[in-house]
């Protein structure tokens, strides 16, 4: 697609495939916390699609809004807590306009989530065998011994050994990556199409993360399942995903295939994040940190929210809605969009970045 056909829209519409396409489709998301001191607006707007059976990637520092979406998608947002809108529709059911106990019988048996710290995800008061049975027979009319069957089975392909016995351990009786292991089985235990993970690595060691991300693209690709990773390392983006939305203060920045927005970022920030993380394949090891802190969520700056730390801001970035370019799939909400090569290039110099 030439320069001339480019598609500039504005930022809360994306580039869509038609709905039968898409299993997961998000269109104009807005969770919004009243409180003493003002509305957090913490997703202000966000659209994005994930079409079955591919793993999307949400990214971005903390505050961005990524878990906050995901709870959204869950519907586990307390009622009365958080004021939602827009449009979050799976497999066609659009999950804000239907009920709470709808949503509830979707929970597990269509969509199922891993929790960043199994710990608190899981009751200390019941084996780990215990949960996953009394989930499994909350939905299917079947004995405890079939359900225990299948929860040891469960356990195995997860990886944990000598299943038909660590089936009657607590959850404190597991190591982190093992609990890790046995929130995987609790969430696919009802063999849901989607799957949510927010921050599933971030408490382990890098050997176990490696281990943990290996069985999940595993049971992605066996199970045909479609994956939303939350997650603020842009390396388990690159590891495990199909296509990435990139999050800031709220909203969509930058989204796409995974090869070309990592490899050829169009976004200021999506190119700091880059920078942030080591390239293993250079002998150059420094790191460039993005300065400054994000915008509070209660009164957000006008215009690109990424403005007051862009070391490529203009004086219209901070005033009205920012466009949306979008380029074969790949999106990005910055005025300099065409410039973006030559950016590109400016910010691998840590100079640049001393605002």
């Amino acid at each position: 697609m030439t320069d001339s056909e480019d598609l500039i829209r504005p930022q809360d519409s994306v580039q869509r495939v038609e709905r039968g396409e898409a299993f997961l489709d998000v269109r104009d998301l807005r969770v919004h916390f009243p409180t003493d001191d003002g509305v957090v607006k913490s997703v202000d707007g966000i659209s994005f699609q994930l079409e079955r059976g591919k793993t999307l990637g949400i990214v971005g520092e903390s505050g961005s809004g990524k878990s906050v979406t995901s709870l959204s998608i869950m519907g586990l947002h307390p009622p009365g807590v958080a004021r939602i809108s827009g449009q979050i529709f799976l497999d066609g059911q659009d999950l804000v306009t239907s009920s709470r106990e709808e949503v509830r019988l979707l929970r597990g048996k269509r969509m199922a989530m891993i929790f960043q710290d199994p710990l608190s995800a899981m009751h200390p008061f019941y084996t780990v065998g215990h949960q996953i049975i009394e989930a499994y027979r909350v939905h299917n009319q079947v004995s405890k011994q079939v359900a225990r069957k299948h929860a040891i089975e469960m356990l195995d392909r997860v990886g944990i050994p000598q299943p038909d016995r660590r089936v009657d351990d607590y959850p404190h009786q597991f190591s982190g990556g093992m609990r890790q292991r046995a929130a995987i089985a609790m969430a696919l235990a009802l063999n849901p199409s989607l799957l949510l993970a927010d921050e599933p690595v971030t408490a382990l060691d890098v050997i176990v993360q490696r281990q943990i991300l290996d069985t999940l693209r595993e049971l992605q690709q066996s199970l045909k399942l479609s994956m939303v990773m939350v997650t603020h390392d842009i390396s388990v983006v690159a590891y495990l995903c199909d296509e990435v939305v990139v999050m800031y203060a709220g909203q969509v920045i930058e989204s796409g295939p995974v090869r070309e927005v990592l490899s050829r970022p169009r976004h200021p920030y999506t190119m700091g994040l880059r920078n942030a993380f080591p390239d293993l394949l250079s002998d150059a090891m420094e790191l460039v940190p993005i300065h400054g802190s994000p915008p509070d969520l209660r009164e957000p700056p006008p215009g690109c929210r990424f403005a007051p730390r862009c070391p490529f801001v203009q004086p219209a970035c901070t005033s009205g809605p920012m466009p949306a370019a979008i380029r074969d799939g790949h999106l990005s909400a910055c005025l300099r969009d065409s410039e973006a090569d030559t950016l590109r290039t400016a910010a691998l110099d840590p100079a640049t970045w001393q605002l």
